[in-house]
């Protein structure tokens, strides 16, 4: 079977014809055994084994990275690659897609993986009063077949060539047929390990699942443990008194404590994660365009770049995609300028704005100084922003999406449909600025155009065109990407190329990492 790689796909317009996946390589360095103990950010008391409601690492690697898996896997050099889909094909107009399952595989009750499973899982993200962030991805299927018990065909509404890319996303899991409650309750998935133990929000366990379909090329570890540590300064102690073996998010204020430990090394990975100040477009004042546009003005992006990310970044255009994507765009980099926030206020009929930020360390590392940086740099334009610091603990269920304007990240996404289709997409359930066609249908028309187009030059063109839409009127400040930086204790290995799609080697390493 051969590898290809998205723009491989795009280029040789193999998007029609079959798109085979990879066998997993063997690490001959790799050593089986051990207990890999991981500290990591993002967990809530609101967590659970339901894909659909997972948005932050600690669930990410407990689900996707350790119990559960998907169709495809995003590979840690960025191509894509089959997991529980052997191959797939799809017709010349990307709107019909076969896949074919690969064979004996089970779930960890025993029972054995086919399409029927495949079908139920699916229509769990669109199924009514399911609130899931990945039915943007699942919606545009108009039909799904059981062709035989390891194929499924998908029909799509309108083409789309970045499907395979889609399937890999975290909360497309696959649970077993007539069993997903239970799956749910118990975590019950095909993953490399078996869940032993779960407080949400405190602890996860699981052990390797014996005679796992990937064999020897991965899942070394004989247990895992991960345990919420939400507090970055908590988390750095974790690891430096050996309480763990592996943190995720270092803070950077600390970093030179964790340099100067021999025990210790620092994993930076350049990927396309991005620090955000979302506002909700359809609220006022954040409906005018000339206050979104003011804001942009207002706000100092290379400072926050220098005094937040202390390098380890670069500056951000307002755009979610970054230069790791296919179709990044070069635009004229938006500057720090408040004479122009105060003409474009003054467009809005102000003469100042105040407005309420709220922030906090759950966000990303440096949330709260990050606000306070954008407080003092606006309000040389007229905009007066009182900084409201939040709890850490319930952030994304209380603040994200119902605040009108806070910090929040993203991940990026390996493909440019992949996450206008998440975050940009009218209607969707993480469209963190309501943007949507009250506020630009052109963007609209463009998302819906360019996931159907083929021809790499024609899709070039378009993405180029959204990027500068979200530039110069979106609701997204996007003033920094900013490095994966992540801390490993030397009694773990792990391969040369680490992933840059999520933090923690794509939240993979139960799957990848080994102990020294």
């Amino acid at each position: 079977m051969m590898k290809i790689s998205r723009r491989g796909l795009l280029t040789t317009g193999a998007a029609a014809g079959v798109l085979a996946a990879s066998g997993l390589p063997l690490r001959a360095q790799a050593k089986k055994g051990g207990r890999l103990r991981a500290g990591l950010s993002g967990a809530n008391t609101s967590d659970s084994w339901d894909a659909r409601t997972h948005s932050d690492l600690f669930m990410i690697a407990s689900a996707q990275g350790s119990v559960f898996d998907s169709l495809t896997e995003i590979a840690a050099d960025g191509t894509l690659k089959g997991e529980l889909a052997e191959s797939w094909e799809a017709s010349p107009d990307a709107k019909t897609w076969t896949f074919n399952l690969r064979p004996g595989v089970t779930f960890h009750n025993g029972k054995s993986f086919g399409a029927d499973d495949v079908i139920e899982s699916l229509q769990m993200h669109v199924a009514e009063g399911a609130k899931s962030a990945a039915k943007p991805i699942v919606e545009p299927i108009v039909e799904m077949k059981k062709t035989g018990d390891l194929q499924v065909q998908l029909v799509l509404k309108d083409g789309n060539a970045d499907l395979p890319y889609l399937l890999s996303d975290y909360h497309i899991l696959m649970y077993p047929a007539g069993q997903i409650e239970e799956a749910i309750a118990k975590g019950i998935g095909t993953g490399l390990y078996q869940v032993q133990s779960f407080e949400p929000g405190v602890r996860m366990v699981a052990t390797r699942y014996a005679d796992h379909y990937k064999g020897d090329a991965a899942g070394f570890f004989d247990e895992i443990e991960y345990i919420a540590i939400n507090d970055n300064t908590a988390r750095m102690n974790a690891l430096m008194t050996g309480q763990v073996d592996a943190i995720n998010r270092i803070d950077f204020k600390t970093e030179a404590l964790l340099k100067a430990n021999p025990m210790i090394r620092i994993q930076e990975v350049t990927g396309n994660q991005h620090y955000i100040f979302p506002m909700l477009t359809d609220v006022a004042p954040f409906s005018d365009v000339n206050v979104r546009k003011a804001l942009k003005y207002g706000i100092n992006r290379q400072e926050m770049v220098d005094k937040i990310l202390q390098g380890h970044g670069k500056v951000g255009n307002d755009s979610p995609i970054g230069p790791a994507n296919q179709y990044y765009q070069e635009m004229e980099q938006l500057a720090y300028d408040p004479d122009k926030a105060k003409f474009h206020l003054k467009e809005a009929g102000l003469d100042s704005l105040d407005i309420d930020l709220s922030a906090s360390s759950a966000a990303f590392e440096g949330a709260v100084d990050a606000a306070q940086l954008f407080q003092a740099s606006a309000k040389a334009g007229g905009i007066n922003i009182n900084v409201v610091q939040e709890p850490a603990d319930g952030y994304w269920s209380n603040v994200w999406l119902k605040k009108p304007f806070c910090a929040s990240y993203w991940s990026g996404r390996a493909t440019e449909d992949w996450m206008f289709s998440t975050a940009y997409a009218e209607g969707a359930p993480w469209n963190d600025s309501h943007w949507g066609s009250e506020q630009s249908p052109r963007f609209q028309e463009l998302l819906v155009s360019a996931r159907a187009e083929l021809d790499s030059a024609k899709r070039r063109e378009q993405y180029g065109e959204m990027q500068m839409i979200l530039r110069d009127e979106g609701g997204v400040l996007v003033p920094m990407f900013a490095n994966y930086v992540q801390a490993v204790s030397s009694k773990v290995a792990n391969p040369d190329t680490v992933g840059n799609l999520w933090q923690m080697d794509n939240a993979r390493m139960a799957e990848r990492w080994w102990m020294a």
